[in-house]
């Protein structure tokens, strides 16, 4: 029968609280690799080093132990990192051939898709030109990972400097106008991803505002 829940009232004094602090502390620490350990042997090595026992495996054992664990854990994180990035690759590659079939949806030569949702005037940047644009960048769920809007200013970069499927779709547009871009996961950021942000093989989708060509130079913004 497992324990009762502990609650606040029942840690009277200052080396209780902090006691359940460090215990709470210690287990946010191994909660990446939680699966993979033993919590009952956890809890008895940690007995055992406050009674003062000998540890089971000298220093070179525990050394080789935790080389193997993080040789092993490693394998595993990458299989799992590349079984994500083929099951993304098939689902964009099914996307996108849906998507080109949804009225209004252009297609180029490299597989960048874009809609037009307002047209503007005037001439079309170059790939050495830095633009000035707002923008918001969003997941094939459709949650949203950027946009210039929450950050109250545009962004401002050369085109040659950011994401291959930007620096192709923002040249076919002209100040004031507004495209939306799905963009193949070879012309954004591929097999990388962007670590906790976006995963593997993925494709995303823009809505763009280019407001003006600003000339040459700038800071860099959607690399």
């Amino acid at each position: 029968m497992p324990a009762a829940p502990l609650t606040a009232a029942e840690l009277g004094d200052d080396k209780a609280r902090i006691s359940y602090v460090v215990g709470r502390d210690f287990a946010r620490s191994i909660e990446p690799i939680r699966g993979e350990l033993d919590p009952q042997i956890v809890l008895r090595a940690i007995r055992d080093a406050q009674a003062g026992a000998q540890p089971l495996f000298d220093d070179a054992g525990s050394r080789k132990i935790r080389e193997g664990f993080s040789a092993a854990l490693r394998d595993k994180q990458d299989r799992a990192q590349q079984a994500l990035a083929a099951r993304n690759l098939d689902s964009g590659r099914a996307f996108l051939e849906r998507n080109a079939g949804v009225a209004g949806v252009r297609r180029t030569a490299s597989g960048l898709q874009y809609q037009v949702l307002k047209e503007g005037r005037g001439v079309h940047p170059k790939a050495s030109d830095t633009v000035r644009v707002n923008y918001i960048g969003r997941l094939p769920d459709g949650s949203k990972f950027e946009s210039t809007y929450d950050t109250d200013h545009p962004a401002e970069f050369v085109l040659d400097r950011v994401m291959p499927g930007w620096t192709e779709g923002v040249q076919l547009m002209t100040p004031g106008s507004r495209y939306r871009f799905w963009v193949p996961s070879q012309l954004a950021y591929g097999e990388r991803g962007v670590p906790g942000q976006i995963e593997p093989n993925t494709v995303l989708d823009f809505e763009i505002e280019l407001l003006e060509i600003a000339g040459v130079g700038g800071t860099s913004g959607a690399e």
